[in-house]
């Protein structure tokens, strides 16, 4: 079956709730979906994983799904190859990483989103897809044993993309100067993406969705812009 993905920059756009503008597409990507599981290990705030399930079950109850956290399985694996959908959400990357290691399910996560099972990320459940976890804006308050990650894109992604203030006094490194000292030392493309966009994934088209274009940094080439709808060719 066909890869079918989203990954979103954030999960809550200033103004909405959580996932409130992505219901629409969630719609779609979950169609004829009653139950997801839902990945909470990332743990944003330091959350519990019950208190973090009850939010992701709070929005998915707009579209009749209900949620249940992979945390609450015996059996993780087994889980993650029967599951129906999957959502993971955002937080902290070492630690979602890490913990994904620990279950050792993350080849499973990856094998069942290739074979098809819809799956959303947020934030860290995007930066999951990429190659690696390298390009997060997280601090690394956990160990994970690898940075490699699920590779269900050919390519690195930095969510809450932020451009350079340039009314700012800061004189502290941008986004952009951080990608590039990554590409000092590593060949993987990177797409910034900013608040409110997302990856789409049908398949091998892989193309950037909402009201924001998205930046593309690769080494030794200067950075640049790409529209929505664009697809996304790194």
């Amino acid at each position: 079956m066909p890869k079918n993905i989203i990954a979103a920059s954030t999960s809550t756009i200033y103004g909405g709730t959580y996932l409130e503008y992505l219901l629409p597409e969630l719609k779609t990507l979950f169609h004829n979906v009653t139950e997801i599981i839902f990945i909470p290990y990332a743990r944003p705030g330091g959350i519990t994983h019950d208190d973090y399930t009850t939010i992701a079950q709070k929005a998915f109850s707009k579209i009749n799904i209900s949620v249940r956290g992979l945390h609450t399985y015996k059996d993780a694996t087994e889980a993650l190859k029967v599951a129906q959908g999957i959502f993971t959400g955002g937080g902290n990357t070492f630690v979602l990483v890490n913990q994904l290691y620990k279950l050792d399910v993350m080849h499973t996560l990856r094998d069942v989103i290739l074979n098809g099972t819809p799956y959303l990320g947020t934030s860290a459940g995007s930066n999951l897809c990429g190659l690696t976890m390298q390009t997060t804006n997280d601090m690394p308050i956990a160990y994970p044993p690898s940075f490699k990650t699920l590779g269900v894109l050919p390519f690195n992604v930095n969510p809450h993309y932020l451009d350079p203030d340039t009314d700012s006094t800061h004189m502290g490194e941008t986004r952009e100067t951080r990608i590039k000292e990554y590409h000092i030392y590593n060949t993987v493309p990177v797409l910034g993406m900013r608040e409110g966009s997302w990856i789409r994934v049908k398949d091998k088209e892989i193309t950037l969705q909402g009201d924001h274009t998205a930046r593309v940094f690769k080494q030794d080439k200067e950075p640049y812009e790409i529209d929505s709808l664009s697809t996304i060719k790194l």
